[in-house]
């Protein structure tokens, strides 16, 4: 047996984004950009370990948003000509770098990549959740869910009849999209309080994650701190982020993925080259858009950007990762004196693997290469077969936590957002009304009222509060809660007249081919979680 276990977990989540209406919706490419430069890279990285023998083992969050985008047909379909115009553009850029010595080899490495893109995407005839399942399958990943649309769930307590839907059909969704039933899950934003605890277990969710301090600050205190799970009356078992494995990669200090030899994600040619050598990858208005195309390292904090060198950032990237393999045997040879089986939990965003951080799944594939050279003492695992080998002895009841700035909320419930709130209370509590005084509804009715059940969880997303209090996008998350509060608004009171014909049926139709995100789920499935017996108490 090892002396203890490292736990990477990928957190893959997407607002969802599906604008038919719009032939090249701006927001639309953060899911076309999510899978060039994140989603593809990182399967191919499974593939390659896989087909090497190389054991590799992690947990991977995919929401019920990105899972419904992945699988949708317009979605791809617009992916795969969006590849093909960059793949267009890396051809023009080698044209017209060619003979320069700084920047052609560059160029040739971004046509090389895409192609590698184009050829995962292809192998797996463009289903990616079909790839991840196979290693799934495989025992070699593990795959969880989330809350339906990644909703800040202690932002519900004064609308508590809307935590239950975003629990339950979260598992429903991922098990209907995915095609397999979830046992772990994802809190959105690791935000936990214990008066919802028993919801999550009624989900037949056997494990989740908190942030450090939710397991640090348990009541009682746990005895082994942060690096064995602990179990909640309800029977969940909850796992903790480990603070020193995260800092190594999250701080923007310390963090590998400041060094000056990786790439800069901020210096792209869409900012850089005139509009005519863009072959139109501008926005609709004229504003520059990110192409992915990047030719600078990060070089230092001035404005100054030396060239970037793939083969360089790869070898970097290597040493990185047996840094961070030497840095958790370490680790765990410390820990394992005192902690009984102790397990390193390291989370992140995926899209920090490929987006933020270039370098990041040849990191991530270097960590699984060498993680032999611990001689067995630390073993990969994922948080479901750690269980099933050390079933969790200590109960506890977690602190209500989040991660994010001060750890409680603050990014999602602050001044900056707060306006927000009001409107989805409202909205939930309507929805939820409608539902107990019209579950029965069928015909344009009932269609009417599924699609006031899937605007409002999409109006509950914590991604429209996230992006107010960045500032980045904020038109958009602006407009996207104007949006969903106006439609469900409308929706019900075709519901509550009954009467849809006409405009209100052509209307009906058009908006349920836009907010499809739940069409696949039975009229039953949606209504069932408002059922408002048993449902939490009312916040003080």
């Amino acid at each position: 047996m090892p002396n203890g276990y490292l736990a990477l977990i990928l957190h893959a989540h997407l607002p969802f984004v599906r604008h038919p209406e719009h032939a090249r919706h701006l927001e639309e490419r953060w899911f076309y950009e999510a899978l060039i430069e994140c989603y593809l890279p990182l399967l191919d990285a499974f593939d390659r370990m896989a087909d090497d023998g190389v054991p590799f083992a992690l947990t991977m969050s995919v929401t019920p948003p990105l899972a419904a985008m992945m699988r949708d047909p317009l979605l791809c379909e617009r992916f795969e000509g969006h590849l093909s115009r960059l793949e267009a553009l890396t051809e023009r850029e080698m044209k017209r770098l060619w003979g320069d010595e700084r920047f052609a080899h560059v160029a040739t490495f971004y046509r090389e990549e895409l192609r590698r893109v184009r050829g995962v995407w292809e192998r797996h005839r463009g289903d990616v959740i079909g790839g991840l399942v196979r290693h799934w399958d495989a025992g070699r990943i593990e795959l969880i869910t989330c809350a339906a649309t990644h909703c800040y769930l202690p932002g519900m307590l004064p609308a508590p009849e809307g935590i239950r839907p975003q629990i339950e059909l979260g598992v429903r969704g991922f098990e209907q999209l995915v095609g397999r039933k979830p046992v772990g899950m994802w809190l959105a934003e690791c935000a936990y309080h214990p008066s919802f605890d028993a919801e999550i277990a009624k989900a037949g969710i056997r494990f989740t994650l908190v942030d450090t301090h939710g397991v640090t600050f348990a009541r009682p205190r746990p005895p082994f701190g942060v690096h064995a799970p602990i179990v909640s009356p309800s029977g969940v078992a909850f796992f903790a982020r480990d603070a020193e494995s995260s800092r190594q990669v999250w701080s923007r200090e310390e963090g590998y993925p400041g060094d000056p030899y990786y790439r800069d994600f901020y210096r792209d040619i869409g900012f850089d080259l005139p509009e005519s050598e863009l072959m139109g990858e501008i926005g609709g208005d004229g504003a520059r858009l990110m192409t992915g195309i990047k030719y600078h390292r990060i070089t230092g904090k001035s404005a100054h950007k030396e060239p970037y060198d793939p083969r360089i950032a790869r070898q970097i990237a290597w040493e990185h990762a047996g840094n961070f393999v030497y840095n958790r045997g370490l680790q765990i040879q410390h820990l394992s004196a005192r902690v009984p089986a102790p397990i390193v939990v390291a989370p992140y965003d995926a899209e920090l693997y490929g987006h933020w951080w270039y370098e990041g799944p040849r990191f991530l594939e270097s960590v699984f290469r060498q993680l032999p050279n611990t001689r067995g003492e630390v073993e990969a695992i994922t948080l479901r077969t750690y269980l099933e080998r050390h079933p969790v002895s200590v109960e506890a009841t977690p602190a209500a936590s989040s991660w994010g700035a001060g750890g409680y909320g603050e990014v999602w419930v602050g001044p900056e957002a707060a306006w927000s709130w009001r409107h989805v209370h409202h909205a939930t509590r309507y929805v939820s009304w409608l539902v107990q005084n019209h579950r029965g509804a069928t015909g344009p009715r009932g269609r009417a009222l599924d699609q006031t059940i899937q605007e409002l969880l999409l109006l509950q997303s914590s991604d429209w509060n996230f992006i107010i209090k960045t500032g980045t996008s904020l038109k958009y998350a602006e407009s996207r809660i104007r949006v969903h509060v106006h439609r469900l608004r409308r929706l019900g009171h075709l519901v509550q007249t009954g009467v849809i014909e006409g405009d209100d049926l052509a209307w009906l139709e058009d908006v349920s081919s836009r907010d499809n995100f739940f069409h696949q789920l039975e009229s039953a499935t949606l209504r069932s979680p408002f059922d408002q017996s048993g449902q939490l108490e009312q916040a003080e």
